[in-house]
């Protein structure tokens, strides 16, 4: 035998209000595009990209039969040629994929580094005197030559490869200010390198404005604040450009 149902009472008193406060809020929290949209086969894009790791490729052989290995690699523009190599090769392969694109934070570190190596031929190396050579060779490089060729396409061609790579065929507003100062470590300990080599092979600067034997460690050292800061401001431009620019890619990644 069942127990009887209690009668519904009358009046039920009222619940106590809730204060507002408590009350919780739900915030509108970002989503990125990539996380709600697939990407795409892109074979143009990853054409381009392909054709740009060769090219980067074929720059530093040459350069390495020319001056040899060691050598050759000791150089910034060279070592930031084959990390533009590697990653544009990467990022040609997850276009034609398709896979999602790699980090801005390290696809700008690598722009940054080969249009600092742009920069720093043309506006302090290229005019130089002695002329500026990667063989050690005193004498300027002849016009058409090997030597001429490995310079234009390190410091001219793949720098204007990479350029028009990031305005044309990538998503714009991907950097971030708190990348800048990371970017800076590649060339603190290219630095230290130079300077460690300097103590070996004090005959060879790599770069008249670091040669320790000429001017001392202090101006030489002075020499790599003010281009530091230049690094540093360049990484600054790159970010608001990239936040200003139109994207030329809708949708995709």
């Amino acid at each position: 035998m069942t127990a009887p149902i209690p009668p519904v009472p009358r009046e039920i008193p009222d619940l106590p209000a809730i204060p507002w406060e408590s009350t919780p809020v739900l915030k509108p929290s970002f989503v990125p595009v990539t996380a709600v949209v697939a990407p795409v086969r892109r074979p143009l894009v990853a054409t381009y990209r392909l054709l740009t790791a060769l090219l980067a490729g074929a720059g530093v052989a040459l350069e390495i039969y020319l001056a040899g290995p060691a050598h050759a690699l000791s150089y910034f523009s060279v070592q930031s040629t084959v990390l533009l190599a590697v990653v544009m090769l990467v990022s040609a392969s997850r276009s034609w994929r398709p896979r999602r694109a790699l980090p801005a934070a390290l696809t700008g570190a690598v722009l940054l580094y080969v249009v600092i190596s742009a920069l720093v031929y043309h506006l302090l190396l290229a005019h130089t005197t002695p002329p500026f050579t990667m063989t050690g060779a005193t004498a300027a490089p002849a016009r058409w030559h090997a030597q001429w060729a490995a310079l234009q396409v390190l410091h001219t061609v793949i720098p204007l490869a990479a350029v028009l790579d990031w305005l044309l065929l990538t998503p714009a507003a991907r950097m971030h200010l708190r990348q800048a100062a990371a970017w800076l470590l590649f060339p603190l300990a290219y630095l230290i390198f130079t300077l460690t080599r300097a103590v070996f092979a004090p005959a060879h600067p790599l770069y008249p404005f670091l040669d320790v034997t000429a001017h001392g460690y202090r101006h030489s050292l002075a020499n790599a604040l003010l281009l530091g800061l230049a690094i540093y401001a360049l990484a600054l431009l790159l970010v608001a450009l990239d936040h200003t620019r139109p994207t030329p890619v809708r949708r995709r990644v």
